[in-house]
């Protein structure tokens, strides 16, 4: 018995009754039938155990890698990794800065002033002490006189002026 297959709905549009037909065909076919894998299953690999001929072409055959990098090129490798770490680095210090710098308040502005205030009280106060170690002392017996003459120079021009005060 030979397969015959119908093309008739392909040249022209199916009635009613047959459309009908086909719909509950598909539909059976796709849900009343036995549940079947919904794919294929194929091979995804082939081989081919057949012996080689004794000419014609011949088996691939494995080859060593011997490709050598360049020096030049492999600088210029380091030296781009180099590069952009540097400016990824750069970037989060800018980041960081310009983020610190958006939400400044008083008591940031304060804790941040802290230590560097500190730091100069302790170096005015380390100064101040030596400076005082090292003036002498001087301890006087006799009677001392102090002559005391101010020579006061006003020099006014313009915008600008200059006092000077000679103390002897």
């Amino acid at each position: 018995m030979e397969n015959t297959v119908n093309f008739d709905h392909i040249t022209r549009p199916l009635s009613d009754d047959e459309a009908k037909a086909e719909a509950e065909r598909i539909i059976a076919r796709s849900y009343y039938r036995p549940q079947t894998p919904p794919v294929r299953h194929m091979p995804t690999a082939f081989r081919d155990d057949t012996p080689l001929p004794a000419y014609g072409d011949t088996p691939p055959v494995p080859q060593d890698d011997k490709r050598i990098v360049p020096a030049w090129a492999a600088g210029i490798a380091v030296a781009s990794i180099g590069v952009g770490t540097g400016s990824v680095g750069l970037g989060c210090c800018a980041w960081l800065i310009l983020h610190g710098l958006a939400s400044v308040t008083l008591n940031s502005v304060l804790i941040v002033t802290l230590p560097v205030a500190a730091f100069a009280m302790a170096v005015t106060a380390i100064g101040g002490a030596i400076s005082k170690a090292r003036s002498p002392v001087t301890v006087y017996k006799a009677p001392v006189t102090q002559n005391t003459q101010i020579n006061n120079t006003s020099n006014q021009r313009g915008m600008f002026s200059r006092t000077r005060n000679d103390v002897r």
